[in-house]
């Protein structure tokens, strides 16, 4: 209506004076009407602690974003998980597809029929972030870019990265390649724990190849105390993306920025965030696990004895709240599932006083497995002591009251 009246007001306006008067309100409302800018858009980030899986400071952590590079975190988890596996070596010399010789910079310049190395084709991922090496690698694991990208899917969901979509090994642009700063801190927390052997790789220098040096794109590894990985990622649909990791005294934070307008602007932005946090990831260094309120069980014969207590317990209607549970693993002998359910307990902080350690029996086949389970849990606390394993890189799953 206003416009509309604006409009019609205008043209039949001729005094200079209120002409005057019109022309400095619509340019206050065009001053002072909200501004969204395209870097804003695709901003988000978090600040984690390692230790515990707290998230110590988030924004729009959980949204879909372009991850660009930091794709390559995913293709380098899964060459270390064939280094795990045997199915590569280091020293073991892949071949240059046309096709991957083919793909547009950032990239070493291979050949087609040329070899790399898999310890070069690491550091190319790592220090240079080479798109030519991340379809080699990609192609020498699955045979094809696109099963490749199907089985880094599958496994970024395992992870617990439940809204990342792979299309490619490098983060070339793809509008189905998604990600988010959650899940690329979950990503790292995983390197960093289960393939700690590798995870060295990403705080390498530099890298020479074919005498040309390359001196690596993060560059928190110089200038920002206890920075020990891991990657950075630019395309125009995502910004300057970095994820980082620094430790300090017995202390470590991940950070994750999208959307930075500048690789300066996204360093400086993620030095802030963990000065920022450092103090709240010490006082939760302090915090111990409490100790669970039922005894652990010792010996064999106790297992049925305690699975009847459980039982009574779970299903007490006055207990409903305090009905969920986790389920940490299965085992072979019931001393695996001992030791598994004794370490664990160390590792989880805030284990409310209501928690009680289960070590169920189960027939399966002709073998009797043993399932380690902590129970008497809410369900907010059920979902937190699991998110804290799985970003530490252990398994676990929440069990809900039946």
């Amino acid at each position: 209506m206003i416009l509309k009246y604006l409009s019609l007001g205008c043209s039949k306006i001729h005094n200079l004076k209120i002409k005057s008067y019109l022309k400095v309100f619509l340019l206050s409302v065009v001053l002072t009407a909200p501004i969204t800018t395209l870097a804003s858009a695709k901003y988000a980030s978090i600040i984690v602690d390692a230790t515990s899986g707290k998230t110590l400071y988030s924004r729009n952590a959980n949204k879909l974003k372009n991850p660009a590079s930091l794709t390559k975190m995913m293709t380098l988890y899964m060459v270390f998980d064939s280094l795990e596996e045997g199915a590569l070596r280091l020293n073991q010399r892949l071949r240059v597809s046309q096709r991957a010789a083919g793909q547009p910079a950032s990239k070493l310049g291979l050949k087609p029929g040329e070899f790399i190395t898999v310890q070069n084709a690491i550091n190319a991922l790592a220090v240079k972030s080479a798109n030519d090496v991340a379809t080699v690698i990609a192609e020498s694991i699955s045979g094809t870019e696109i099963s490749f990208a199907k089985a880094m899917t599958k496994k970024a969901h395992s992870l617990g990265m439940k809204k990342t979509e792979f299309r490619n090994a490098s983060g070339l642009y793809n509008k189905r390649q998604k990600t988010t700063a959650n899940d690329m801190s979950i990503l790292a927390a995983a390197l960093i724990t289960k393939h700690n052997r590798y995870y060295k790789f990403f705080a390498t220098p530099s890298f020479t190849h074919k005498s040309k040096k390359y001196i690596n794109h993060n560059s928190l590894l110089r200038n920002y105390k206890g920075t020990d990985g891991i990657k950075t990622g630019y395309i125009r649909a995502s910004g300057f993306n970095l994820v980082a990791s620094s430790v300090r005294g017995n202390v470590r934070l991940i950070g994750v920025v999208f959307g930075g307008k500048s690789a300066v602007r996204r360093d400086r932005h993620m030095k802030k965030l963990f000065n920022r946090n450092w103090n709240k990831a010490r006082a939760l260094s302090t915090l111990t696990a409490r100790p669970i309120s039922k005894p652990w069980i010792s010996n064999k014969s106790e297992v049925a004895k305690t699975a009847e207590i459980t039982k009574e317990k779970i299903n007490s209607p006055n207990n409903y709240e305090n009905n969920w549970g986790i389920q940490i693993g299965t085992f072979k002998k019931y001393d695996n599932a001992y030791v598994a359910a004794s370490n664990t307990a160390h590792l989880l902080l805030g284990l409310p006083s209501t928690a009680f350690l289960k070590i169920q029996p189960k027939n399966h086949k002709s073998n009797t497995l043993f399932r380690v389970r902590f129970m008497g849990l809410d369900g907010s606390s059920a979902r937190s002591l699991c998110k804290q394993l799985l970003f530490k890189g252990n398994k676990c799953f929440v069990l809900t009251p039946e």
